[in-house]
């Protein structure tokens, strides 16, 4: 097992990120939490790419939908009237499909992130995935006041700016899918033995 300052996670900051010019102030959160970036690129993903990137398990859409559903109900909403269904797996089918074409929208910046529990570190500093939910300070909180209502209604993904594994089993994942070992490089930094 590794020493815990070695645990490295993805992040992805998505198109509406880095279209509103936050990807220096992404970086710079990261960096200054004390934690390095050792591997970054800017790509523009296929749909392929990003359909293999989301969980295609029954369980995993289905929660997709069960959230949205929850969405429903807190603002009264129908989802039959507005998504012509009430089934958790068929609306997960769909949120998983407006997540894609917003992935897939314009330009990402993918990062391998690495530090002391680094997924847990970055799930700190994104915040809350609903934005409207996030604590000032995250990413989320600061940066962006869409809702899930808003982006159901709309029938699209949530624009929250940045993606971050949950647990480091998807991270170790998802790191895979978007980089190959030679990619990603180790590095001290300075202050590494203060940590």
């Amino acid at each position: 097992m590794n020493h815990p300052r070695e645990e490295r996670t993805l992040v992805l900051i998505k198109p509406d990120g880095v279209k509103r010019g936050l990807t220096g102030e992404i970086i710079r959160r990261i960096e200054q939490r004390g934690l390095k970036v050792v591997a970054i690129q800017m790509v523009k993903p296929p749909k392929q790419q990003m359909d293999d990137h989301y969980p295609k398990d029954p369980k995993w859409i289905r929660r997709l939908g069960e959230k949205t559903l929850m969405t429903y109900e807190k603002y009264g909403y129908d989802p039959i009237k507005e998504l012509k269904t009430s089934d958790p797996a068929e609306i997960g089918k769909s949120v998983r499909s407006w997540l894609i074409d917003f992935m897939t929208s314009g330009p990402i910046i993918k990062m391998v992130v690495e530090g002391v529990h680094a997924v847990d570190m970055m799930r700190k500093l994104t915040g809350a995935t609903v934005p409207a939910l996030a604590d000032m300070g995250t990413i989320r909180g600061d940066f962006s006041v869409d809702s899930a209502a808003s982006a159901n209604r709309d029938k699209r993904a949530i624009f929250n700016i940045v993606h971050a594994s949950e647990v480091p089993e998807e991270a170790q994942k998802e790191i895979k899918h978007w980089f190959i070992p030679e990619d990603i490089y180790s590095y001290d930094r300075t202050d590494d033995s203060v940590f």
